[in-house]
C-alpha cells in the first residue's frame, strides 16, 4: 500500500499558481487542481486527498469560508489543510491556523515546502 500515490488537492483561482504546484508535486503524488471552493467539495466527492493545499484570497467563496465547511463535516474534517497564499501578514495566519489549518506557506512558495508538508501531515494520518 506503501507503493502508492498519494492524492493531493490544490485549490487557487489562479491558472497558472495551479500549472507549477501540479508540475512540481505530479511525479511524486496524484495532483487534482480545483479552481475554486465550489470545484474542491466536487473533487472531494470521489477523492479522498492526504492534503489540500488551499488559496484564502478567491473569488465568490474564500479560503476561510471553505475551511469552516471542510471542518464541519463529518466526511471531510480531518483531512489537513494547508493555506497557499499570498496574504503573509501574521494575523492571516493565526486566523488560518485557529480554523484548524495545519500549515501556512506564503507564495510565491518553496518547491521542497510543499513536499515536506504533505510528507509531514501524510504520516500522521497514516
Amino acid at each position: 500500500m506503501d507503493n502508492e500515490k498519494k492524492i493531493v488537492i490544490l485549490v487557487d483561482d489562479n491558472p497558472a499558481n495551479l500549472r507549477i504546484g501540479k508540475n512540481i508535486l505530479s511525479e511524486r503524488y496524484i495532483v487534482a487542481t480545483a479552481p475554486s471552493a465550489e470545484k474542491l467539495f466536487k473533487l472531494l466527492e470521489n477523492n479522498y486527498p492526504t492534503i489540500i493545499f488551499l488559496d484564502i484570497d478567491m473569488p465568490e467563496m474564500d479560503g476561510y469560508e471553505a475551511i469552516k465547511i471542510l471542518k464541519s463535516k463529518q466526511e471531510t474534517k480531518n483531512i489537513p489543510v494547508a493555506f497557499l497564499t499570498g496574504l503573509a501578514e501574521p494575523h492571516h495566519e493565526e486566523k488560518g491556523f485557529a480554523l484548524g489549518a495545519v500549515d501556512y506557506i506564503t507564495k510565491p512558495f518553496n518547491p521542497s515546502s510543499l513536499i515536506d508538508c504533505i510528507e509531514k501531515y501524510s504520516k500522521e494520518t497514516q
